[in-house]
């Protein structure tokens, strides 16, 4: 297969029902968010990319060996870290990124990649404890969350710059500033979740991409549902909210404008939710749903993707981008003040362009809430 990375952007890797994310700062800056590794059939009609294979032959050198700047786990769910262990012996990873409930998983809770991803997550703490500092490359970790964990043996003397908490950005990958180039908008998990499904427990952010003359955003919010969802809309910013790419949540799962809340006798369609993704969209923009095809419809029960959601992101965006429908990855770019898409019918758009099409944030405010800091 001929592809390259693109010089600045994300990948969207086609992975079937899974994640996995390449952002890339800078030909030597890399961030991959989740991995999905699966091995490519010889089925002419297999349109899965092996993920590591392709980082490996791609990402750049040091001392012989492909080097990964950091590797964040949204939540440690086996579509998230599918191969995780692979990953480790074929790439140095310098730095982790990751929420705590990955230590709160009983073992039997976790599938072995997981339970891999925890056990280096664990190396790497007291790595970092013992240092008091930077424990250098290759044992380097970072925490994004709240926990009472981290107020207990082993974690309780974890240093405090190597945590950030939903509400603040972070500017820095592996040790290296790159706030000249990127910016991370951390929004979730809030505390109050720290101990409730998996899912809910997602690392959520906003990624900024820029170079002095365009910028390119996109929102990676993991498994999360409509509850925590829709509480980002509420607290946050219109700045840290705004996307150019927004990878569809769960895998296009309708639990992200579909809810019964306790007061409902069925599930109901939350239309505020999606006038409020909406318009934090800027132009040029395009919803991707990591995941297999969407179907035409769905049955009760069914997994996702679900078509009822995939109807929902097509209001609000100028094209719907399914990772399996294309032979490439989705790959958004930023050259200059142009976003280019790739992977599907989609072309350059210019920063004028996209300003005289952005549209602003009219949904009405929420009330007051805060992250939870504390």
């Amino acid at each position: 297969m001929s592809f390259d990375l693109p010089g600045r952007g994300l990948v969207f890797w086609p992975v079937a029902n899974g994640d996995s994310t390449t952002v890339v700062v800078d030909s030597e800056t890399h961030l991959q968010v989740d991995v999905n590794h699966l091995e490519r059939s010889e089925d002419d009609d297999d349109r899965t990319w092996p993920v590591i294979d392709e980082l490996v032959e791609r990402l750049p050198k040091r001392d012989g060996r492909p080097y990964l700047n950091a590797f964040a786990l949204t939540h440690p769910d086996q579509d998230h870290c599918r191969e995780f262990p692979r990953l480790l012996e074929e790439v140095e990873i310098g730095e982790l990124w990751f929420t705590p409930r990955v230590f709160r998983e009983y073992k039997k809770d976790l599938c072995d990649d997981a339970k891999a991803f925890k056990e280096e997550a664990e190396r790497r703490v007291k790595e970092t404890i013992a240092a008091q500092g930077d424990p250098g490359a290759g044992s380097r970790v970072r925490i994004f969350g709240y926990s009472e964990l981290l107020e207990e043996e082993p974690f309780k003397n974890f240093p405090a710059d190597r945590l950030t908490v939903p509400g603040s950005e972070l500017t820095t990958i592996d040790e290296e500033d790159v706030s000249d180039k990127f910016r991370a908008f951390v929004h979730a998990p809030f505390k109050d979740d720290d101990a409730g499904d998996r899912n809910d427990t997602s690392l959520g952010m906003q990624v900024t991409l820029h170079d002095g003359t365009g910028k390119l955003q996109a929102l990676l919010l993991g498994d999360l549902s409509y509850p925590i969802i829709e509480r980002i809309f509420r607290v946050s910013e219109d700045d840290d909210l705004a996307w150019n790419v927004l990878l569809a949540p769960h895998h296009c799962s309708k639990a992200v404008m579909y809810w019964k809340d306790e007061s409902d006798d069925e599930e109901e369609l939350k239309e505020r939710i999606v006038d409020e993704i909406g318009a934090a969209s800027r132009s040029p923009n395009r919803v991707v749903s990591s995941s297999n095809t969407v179907p035409s419809s769905n049955k009760d029960g069914d997994n996702p993707p679900h078509a009822k959601a995939k109807t929902q992101y097509e209001s609000i965006t100028t094209s719907f981008l399914c990772t399996m429908d294309n032979d490439d990855p989705v790959v958004a770019e930023l050259e200059g003040e142009e976003i280019s898409f790739v992977g599907a019918a989609a072309a350059s758009v210019s920063a004028s362009e996209a300003a005289s099409r952005a549209r602003g944030s009219s949904a009405p405010p929420g009330d007051a809430a805060t992250y939870g800091r504390g």
